[in-house]
Parts: structure tokens; C-alpha cells; sequence
């Protein structure tokens, strides 16, 4: 995560944990006056609307008084869903067997994208099976990765 969601998600955390739900992860997408926020919660017993609205409206209310972004955002509450974002190195290891697509922030092996089955953590590296051969791709490095919904 950036910094800059990294400090959201920290501010947010509790906040959200109060409420009943995990804070999944934190997405800003910096666009002039079509900022947005995004936040993912999730729960053992899954997200509903209201859910999603509740926690809106706290969130709210702890953004306006600490105020981390200037200017004009759109705040979205969401579930990740079956294609969740990872963003941690747990995430990564809690997901280990599932079909997943990286986006790596350079190129490795000449290719930036990347689609396989995720295998694990080692250390400080995700690894990856992508056709016949094992990648180890460092953490720092991967920019977005999503889990690919089993058909």
C-alpha cells in the first residue's frame, strides 16, 4: 500500500473493527476533483448494503475531523468480492491455492502482468506458479494483484 493509504488504514482500522468488520484494504485513486477512496470490509458472515452504508457514514464522520486528504473525493464502502484485491503479505498467504492476477509496479522478466496460481509467501516474496515454472515476485514490487473467481 501507498503511504498514503497506509496511513488511512491505520486511522480507519478501529473504527471499522467497532462496527463488526475487518478492514480488508484501502485504495486512493488520486484524480483531480474525481478522487476516489475505497475502502473494502469484510466479515466472516459476509457484507450487505446496509452494512456497507453504516460503516460509510462512521468513516465519515473520523475523515472530516482528521482530514488526510485534501480537496474533493468520493468515498466508496465496498466487500472485496470474489475477485478481492490483496494487500497484504497474510492476504497473499491466506489466499495460497487460489488462480490469481499481478500487476507488477516494473517489468520482471520482461513482463509487468502476470496470471497463475498463488503458492505462497517466502519470507518477503509472493510465490507464484505460472505455467511450469515458480516465480518468486518481491512484495514491494507487486503494484495490484486480484484473486481470479473459480468458475
Amino acid at each position: 500500500m501507498a503511504s498514503k493509504e497506509t496511513q488511512i488504514a491505520a486511522m480507519l482500522r478501529a473504527t471499522v473493527a467497532a462496527l463488526g468488520f475487518d478492514l480488508w484494504g484501502v485504495e486512493y485513486l488520486s484524480q483531480g476533483r474525481h478522487s476516489v477512496l475505497r475502502l473494502y470490509i469484510d466479515s466472516p458472515d459476509g457484507v450487505s448494503v446496509e452494512d456497507c452504508a453504516s460503516v460509510s457514514e462512521q468513516v465519515e464522520g473520523v475523515l472530516d475531523v482528521e482530514d488526510p486528504i485534501t480537496g474533493e473525493y468520493t468515498l466508496e464502502v465496498s466487500s472485496p468480492g470474489l475477485n478481492r484485491p490483496l494487500f497484504t503479505l497474510q492476504q497473499y498467504a491466506g489466499c495460497a491455492g487460489e488462480r490469481v492476477e499481478v500487476r507488477l509496479r516494473t517489468p520482471f522478466e520482461g513482463r509487468r502482468k502476470y496470471k497463475g496460481v498463488l503458492k505462497g509467501v517466502e519470507g518477503e516474496d509472493v510465490v507464484i506458479q505460472v505455467e511450469d515454472q515458480e516465480l518468486l515476485l518481491p512484495f514491494g514490487a507487486i503494484e495490484k494483484a486480484r484473486v481470479e473467481p473459480s468458475v
